[in-house]
This record gives structure tokens, sequence and C-alpha cells, in this order.
């Protein structure tokens, strides 16, 4: 009886060890999981040129853009954007016969409503052209495109205003034929909107651009504004086309004015 006894008890203290050793093993695969799962999260984490870029968005006309189908003239052509999430067109009408369109990426031209055939370089010409105007027409919308590499450079103040500033750089790969353009956007601290902006291209012996935001008027809630390009010697750093342009050393090339802009979804 008393070897019985002693052979349960044996049984009943097996059974509790390996119960807690299975709970030890159950414990420590749950951490591990855990801290896998955190090291996931924290690889996901906005940075925060991200967070910047969001909040000008956000500022600007946030989800609104997704469905947004404005029309608008630009050096006395009329433009139109119709975003259907990520179905999108794009079209200018160049002349009273000619139109042009991108249709999610898809460059065609019509004239007299029928389409005709051009040649490989004049649809590169022209679709770098409509995407052109439409991108600066809807910043900073694309921002958040697969091919944009953003990345907070500093905080400073032009005119008495601070704001934070973010460099964009483009992949090969999706980022257009003029890919290796390096542009910084000033985003205010205070509004979250872009209120200045600068470029350095390379085609054509390379330049390097300012452009001041005026004229911002919202839209049925999508902020539109026009800028004043300026012009800086080549190879002046963005970083310094703030100061120079306070000082007055920039010239003024142009003006970046998008008249008359009509939601038609009205």
């Amino acid at each position: 009886m008393i070897r019985q006894t002693i052979i349960l008890v044996s049984i009943v203290f097996g059974i509790i060890a390996c119960g807690n050793n299975s709970s030890k093993t159950e414990t420590k695969l749950i951490a591990n999981n855990y801290t896998e799962n955190n090291e996931t999260l924290k690889s996901q984490k906005l940075t925060k040129a991200d967070s910047i870029i969001n909040e000008a968005i956000q500022a600007h006309g946030g989800t609104l853009y997704n469905t947004a189908n404005y029309s608008f003239i630009f050096r006395k052509k009329e433009y139109r954007f119709t975003n259907n999430d990520n179905q999108y067109t794009y079209s200018v009408k160049r002349d009273q016969n000619t139109n042009d369109f991108i249709i999610n990426g898809t460059f065609k031209r019509h004239v007299n409503e029928k389409p005709i055939e051009i040649s490989k370089k004049n649809t590169e010409k022209y679709t770098e052209a409509l995407n052109s105007v439409i991108y600066f027409a809807t910043l900073p919308y694309k921002l958040n495109d697969a091919a944009v590499n953003k990345k907070f450079i500093e905080t400073t103040s032009i005119k008495g205003i601070n704001y934070d500033v973010i460099e964009v750089t483009f992949n090969q790969e999706g980022g257009g034929k003029d890919h290796e353009d390096e542009f910084h956007y000033w985003v205010n601290q205070e509004t979250k909107k872009i209120d200045y902006l600068a470029y350095k291209y390379n085609v054509n012996k390379g330049g390097v651009r300012f452009r001041s935001a005026y004229n911002p008027r919202v839209v049925d809630g999508i902020t539109f504004q026009d800028y004043i390009n300026w012009k800086a010697p080549v190879g002046t750093p963005l970083k310094e086309l703030p100061a120079l342009f306070e000082q007055g050393k920039l010239k003024e090339l142009s003006r970046i004015d998008t008249e008359n802009v009509i939601n038609l979804k009205k």
C-alpha cells in the first residue's frame, strides 16, 4: 500500500513537473513571438519624414484626393485629373482638336476624337509634361507613392516662420524619366502646408529652382496654390536657397499659375 502511494505521488509530481516544463516552454514561445512582433511593429513605424508628409497631405486635402475630379487652366491649356483610388486619368486639351491623356500610366493622343500614333520620343515627352503639371498642381498628394524616398533634413525658419525640411528622392523603378532629380519641401509647422519647394535636375546641363507659394485657396476641401519660380546658380545646395531667397539673390523666372479651378464632381 505504501509502495502504491509512493508510486502515485511520483506520478502526480511527474505530471506537475511536465506541466511546469510545458508552461515554461509556452511562456518562452509567447515571449519570443512578442519580441518578434514588437520588432516588426517597430520596423513598420513611420519615420519623422513620413509623419510630416502625411500631415501635409491631410492639410492640403487628405482623402479627398483619392476621388478628386477637377479641371483647371494652366498657360492657356485646360487640364483635368480624375482619381479613383488606384485608378486615374489625366488630360490636357492642347488645342481645339488635340487632346492628350494618361490613363493609369498609359499615354494616348486623340485628334478630332480619334486615337493617333506618335513616336516613342514624343510619347515620353508629352507624358512627362502632363505628369509634371498635375504633380505640381496636386502637391503633396503624390509624395506617398511607392517610388518616393523621404528624409527629414532639419527645422529652419523663413521670414520668421518655422518649417520642417523634407528631402525627396526617387527610385529608378517607378520614379519616371527624371528619377535622379532631388527635391526639398518646406512644411509650415503651424499650418502643415507646403509654402516653399526646391529641386535640382540634371537634364540640359542641370539647374536649380526654388518655388515660393502664393494665392492659396481651398476649392471644395482641396488646397490649390500658385508659385513664383526662382532660379539659382547651378550647383547651389538646396539647403541654402531660403537664405538666398530672403536676401533677394534669386532671379524670378516665371509664374506657375493654376487658374479657374473647378470641381467637376458638382
